[in-house]
């Protein structure tokens, strides 16, 4: 990097923080920070959806799996991740919405203590949390990692000036600065990207490239839709994960489809985005998987960043390392801001009666400063990540991410549906324990006792099914719909935008709604 790429760096940062600032006179309470008031418009819903998805994991992480594997990158990532949000366009967007308008939400959780009860609403929120913050870590770490192999920063401080950035927009912006920020970002990674294609094309000698290269002995087997321990059980295994965990089952995701202003408008943004997975992660992936043929690493985490380094112009360099950080920041200040919501909406208000008491001023702080300590949490364990103990970047998100997201999603997101009406509290709360004990079993003293370890399939898709044949079987043997829990379950799936979307059900926990709150637990 010379001073042109760090001007242009810097002035990412600096529109980050501006935008941040600007969307702070549209947060007047914790409605308008968490799901910008239902106001968003959807394809700005859409994009932020998008882009909220990415990380710098992509270009450290996968860049590794397309630099060994070649196309099977795709097929088993961003594909299924398309056709996961193509299903929840449907499925769950609407739902999601109508969470919002109708049981006047601001946290992707806060609707579960009415559809089940307490207990399960704070077991799904303190297990999700945790799992978070090892999640968000594990992008900090990469975009740290990029950010030493460009300029020789540490890993420490690289963490510390992405988190530091995104704490300042995020925080005093809210879901408004993530959306619009992620809009910036969306558009600063386009022409990265395409400068990025458009320079290894020319490279490689032309456009005729795209087709011609996979003659090369380099890539021997790229073309193979399926390589390495990405196989068909794998594939199966991931478009489940991801159809949970795309269309809100993580929750950052929800948000986007709450604050769209009609259940109509969140089916059109969940759309957009999926045909924006679909198709932008093909211009992005190509140099990835031509990149044996350009250089020769050791370290195919690091093949991406070096290919930009030897291939691009001073300046362009610069604006694709802005593009890195662009899919970091944008997913971890969403996740942030989905962190908050359920500490503060869900957790802080059960375990402290004085919570439910705060005003708007009160809450909006608790709010800011909930995100604050997510971040910073967050930005400590990334300087773990690389432990024996978390083990490398990507096997922290795809293992740990993937295998742990299905015990914690499949009770939030089946719960919606009304097919699922007679699985209660007991069929979620078993789900998800035995899910996460299985987890643990499969990855750890099973995998200890077993020659060459489980399979990576097997280690991400067997506590979903365990968790997935547990919610439904134990529905159908102990079957708890309530008046209570179908009236919830009638608001959420009633198809007709034109009413007004009130009903007799008890009302959310949260911050200053503590007239609504006497009778917390009381449906499970």
């Amino acid at each position: 990097m010379n001073s042109l790429d760090w001007t242009v760096l810097i002035g990412y940062f600096g529109v980050m923080v501006a935008i941040g600032v600007w969307s702070h006179k549209r947060v007047g309470d914790v409605h308008d920070y968490f799901t910008a008031g239902g106001k968003m418009p959807w394809w700005l819903s859409g994009i932020s959806h998008h882009m909220s998805g990415y990380s710098a994991v992509m270009f450290t992480g996968y860049a590794a799996i397309a630099y060994t594997y070649g196309v099977t990158s795709y097929v088993t990532w961003s594909f299924p991740i398309a056709i996961g949000i193509a299903i929840g366009a449907k499925l769950f967007a609407p739902r999601l919405n109508r969470v919002r308008s109708r049981l006047h939400v601001s946290s992707p959780l806060e609707y579960l203590k009415n559809r089940y009860n307490l207990p399960t609403q704070q077991a799904l929120a303190w297990s999700g949390v945790l799992l978070k913050i090892v999640d968000v870590g594990a992008k900090w770490a990469a975009i740290a990692t990029l950010l030493s192999v460009f300029t020789g920063v540490s890993l420490n401080m690289g963490i510390l000036i992405t988190g530091a950035v995104t704490a300042i927009y995020c925080t005093v912006g809210g879901l408004w600065a993530d959306a619009l920020t992620e809009l910036g970002q969306f558009i600063i990674q386009f022409v990265a990207g395409i400068a990025m294609l458009v320079a290894v094309l020319a490279e490689l000698g032309g456009f005729s490239s795209l087709w011609n290269v996979w003659d090369e002995p380099e890539l021997q087997g790229h073309t193979e839709p399926l390589a390495g321990p990405y196989m068909m059980v794998f594939l199966i295994a991931y478009l489940f994960i991801k159809t949970f965990e795309y269309n809100g089952g993580m929750w950052n995701q929800a948000q986007r489809y709450m604050a769209t202003d009609s259940a109509r408008s969140a089916t059109r943004s969940a759309t957009l985005s999926a045909v924006l997975w679909l198709i932008w992660p093909l211009v992005l992936f190509f140099p990835m998987w031509v990149a044996p043929v350009l250089i020769d690493t050791d370290v195919p985490a690091d093949s991406y960043a070096l290919m930009a380094e030897q291939l691009l112009p001073h300046g362009l360099l610069g604006l694709v390392i802005v593009g890195f950080f662009s899919h970091t920041m944008a997913m971890c200040s969403s996740d942030a801001n989905a962190i908050a919501a359920v500490v503060t909406r869900d957790i802080m208000p059960a375990v402290s009666r004085r919570v439910r008491e705060w005003d708007t001023r009160v809450g909006l702080l608790a709010a800011r400063w909930t995100t604050l300590l997510f971040l910073g949490l967050s930005m400590a364990i990334a300087t773990q990540v690389n432990s024996p103990f978390f083990g490398d970047i990507i096997t922290v998100v795809i293992k740990w991410v993937a295998g742990l997201m299905g015990p914690i999603a499949i009770p939030l997101m089946l719960g919606l549906l009304p097919w699922f009406r007679r699985s209660g509290p007991t069929a979620a709360l078993i789900s998800w324990a035995v899910g996460l004990v299985t987890f643990w079993l499969v990855n750890y003293p099973i995998s200890w006792n077993v020659d060459g370890g489980v399979p990576l399939q097997y280690q991400v898709s067997i506590p979903l099914a365990v968790s997935l044949v547990l919610y439904v079987a134990i529905g159908f043997i102990k079957p708890e719909d309530t008046p209570e829990r179908d009236a919830v379950l009638e608001k959420i799936n009633n198809d007709d935008d034109g009413s007004d979307g009130r009903v007799a059900v008890p009302g959310p926990a949260g911050p200053g709604d503590a007239k609504q709150l006497g009778r917390e637990g009381a449906s499970g």
